[in-house]
């Protein structure tokens, strides 16, 4: 509470009366101090109101700019587009290689899509988006935007940038967007049967659920979906720059050797990952083509030859029984065998390509690829040993490589084990398998006779597969593999500066209707580099190739499959890190001594 001073104090009258001054120079004087005290309170009032006042519109204006941004930043949209039930979320994972490079990842696009009952001109919106699509049907277009009782539909599920300038260009008020995520391969092609595909499952206005359609996108669906990975990649076991040099140089191959198809695999021994693995011809799955609803699968670009063919594999199967009579002491490889041609099984004739002689050592059987050898050491271990030794090897069952199409390559075996399947088993007709199934058999022997179980996940850990057949066994077989590019068949696959082991394998084509074609084969070379230290599996196939050989037309794995091979393991091996054998290594360059600069004068 403010005490008001008196106009006239009292002391200070009687004391002004007391030295002889007048008292209303007092009274004066404290009217003026009041009047200015009363001023200051009114200006420190007004004052405090303009502050109010600039304050609540700095407040004001903050609301209206934020409101603005926010508006600025969101995607427009009609109000029409809004979806009434709840928005569909895609939140899919990367997939990646082993080094982290992104083989498949989501990307922002927009879908288009009609309210007829809002279009003002359904046809002439009918004709200019035929002209923008030339692939959606007019007619179709025009009886659906003119139908009274049509609401909506979908016109077109992906847009590009430049299409939807084009539709907005309409001016059609009855033509709308919707924003989603799209699947994209920024690789193209590359690993294309690997990846498989995607596809939109649940959709809506502003999103579509995409799903995986095959490859790894399908099998691992549930696990790229899955928010608890917290967007995690997945990462494969694949080498992009490895996976794009095999694909290069296996189409080249196919080509050079005029191939109906080409497959190849490239395994590591010791942990069974696949590093590339390609089938050709192949796909792009940013535009999956659609199944084949008739005819041959395999003419299908879609048909994986490296995981679902089932072929029938010649003479690289030749080293599964030598392999298995000597991990069970039968022979050694020195071990002579008769092979005299031909033989007879019942009614059957088994020869050989040419005659060898009366005898050859178990090493020369594999190095000559002789049938009535191989067939001489398949009886010696009998029909039951024969069958459990192929099933621990893999060829009864298909593989657990994490591809839905997997199963579909489960191999061919015969219902029935007589003598003379057991014969043509040996060297590797009457049972049919995949390349994969191969490349794992042979990573098995590389791997010191412990089984490899072939994946496409890197770094996944996996317990020691089970011994198949004893380290000593494995050894000399993989040997007798080197014998076979050294002075056999596959000389074609002595790569300067790899040491390369390997078996060809070339066998005549089935009929569908039963019999085999006369100038039809499947020419295929299993190798293991380098042969020092095995550390990889190459397996290459080819359907239908016809090479060159001594001036004239050969379709022999010897001179179409060894060739290519070869090519792609010079191209492979730098890629690798593996240094030819023999190279000089490189200087070390010393840093040059350190100097003080030097400023020249200016002249």
């Amino acid at each position: 509470m403010m005490i008001r001073k008196p106009l006239r104090p009292l002391a200070r009258i009687l004391r002004a009366r007391e030295t002889g001054q007048d008292p209303d120079a007092i009274e004066a004087e404290n009217r003026a101090e009041r009047h200015a005290e009363i001023q200051d309170r009114a200006r420190r009032r007004a004052e405090g109101r303009l502050v109010f006042m600039a304050l609540g519109f700095l407040a004001a204006f903050a609301l209206v700019g934020f409101r603005m941004g926010a508006l600025a930043a969101s995607d427009p949209a009609e109000p029409r587009a809004q979806a009434t039930g709840a928005q569909i979320i895609s939140q899919r994972a990367d997939i990646t290689d082993r080094k982290g490079r992104v083989l498949a990842t989501n990307m922002l696009t927009h879908s288009l899509y009609a309210q007829p009952n809002q279009m003002v001109d359904g046809k002439r919106a009918a004709e200019a988006l035929s002209r923008i699509f030339p692939d959606l049907d007019h007619d179709r277009l025009v009886k659906d935007f003119t139908d009274p009782n049509r609401k909506f539909l979908w016109v077109k599920k992906k847009l590009s940038p430049e299409q939807m300038q084009a539709v907005h260009d309409i001016g059609e008020p009855g033509l709308l967007f919707g924003p989603r995520e799209m699947r994209l391969y920024p690789n193209g092609r590359i690993a294309s049967h690997i990846l498989g595909g995607s596809a939109f499952g649940v959709e809506g206005v502003n999103s579509a659920e995409v799903i995986g359609t095959a490859g790894v996108e399908k099998a691992f669906d549930g696990w790229l979906r899955n928010p608890a990975n917290e967007g995690a990649p997945l990462t494969l076991s694949i080498d992009l720059t490895a996976q794009s040099a095999m694909e290069e140089v296996l189409s080249s191959g196919m080509r050079r050797m005029n191939a109906k198809g080409a497959a190849g695999v490239l395994m590591e021994i010791e942990t069974g990952e696949i590093l590339a693995m390609a089938s050709l011809p192949d796909f792009d799955p940013n535009d999956r083509p659609r199944p084949a609803l008739k005819g041959d699968p395999s003419d299908s670009p879609l048909f994986n030859r490296a995981v679902q063919g089932q072929y029938e594999l010649g003479s690289t199967f030749k080293i599964f029984p030598v392999a298995q009579a000597m991990d069970l002491k039968l022979v050694n490889p020195n071990t002579h065998i008769n092979s005299t041609t031909p033989m007879k099984i019942g009614k059957y004739s088994i020869s050989d390509y040419h005659n060898y002689g009366s005898s050859l050592s178990v090493s020369d059987i594999i190095v000559k690829s002789s049938n009535v050898g191989t067939v001489r050491i398949a009886q010696m271990i009998g029909v039951e040993r024969q069958k459990a030794f192929l099933e621990k090897m893999g060829f009864f069952a298909a593989t657990s490589i994490e591809m839905v199409e997997a199963p579909t390559g489960k191999p061919i075996v015969p219902s029935r084990w007589p003598a003379v399947t057991s014969a043509t088993v040996s060297f590797g007709h009457g049972l049919a398998a995949s390349p994969l199934h191969l490349a794992a058999a042979y990573a098995t022997l590389a791997n010191g006779g412990q089984k490899v179980t072939p994946t496409l996940v890197h770094g996944k850990k996996r317990p020691a597969g089970e011994r198949v057949i004893s380290e000593q066994a494995a050894r000399l077989a993989v040997t007798m593999l080197r014998d076979v590019v050294l002075r056999g068949t596959a000389r074609a696959g002595n790569v300067e500066g790899y040491a390369v082991a390997g078996k060809t394998g070339t066998a005549d084509k089935p009929r569908p209707g039963g019999g085999y074609y006369d100038n039809k084969v499947v020419a295929n070379f299993a190798s293991i580099f380098p042969y020092d230290d095995p550390k990889y599996v190459l397996v290459v196939t080819l359907d239908e190739p016809t090479g060159q050989l001594g001036g004239g037309e050969s379709r022999v794995a010897g001179a179409t499959a060894v060739p290519v091979a070869a090519d792609v393991i010079s191209r492979l091996a730098p890629i690798l890190g593996l240094r030819p054998v023999g190279a000089k290594p490189l200087p070390d360059i010393e840093a040059p001594p350190k100097a003080g600069v030097k400023v020249a004068a200016n002249q």
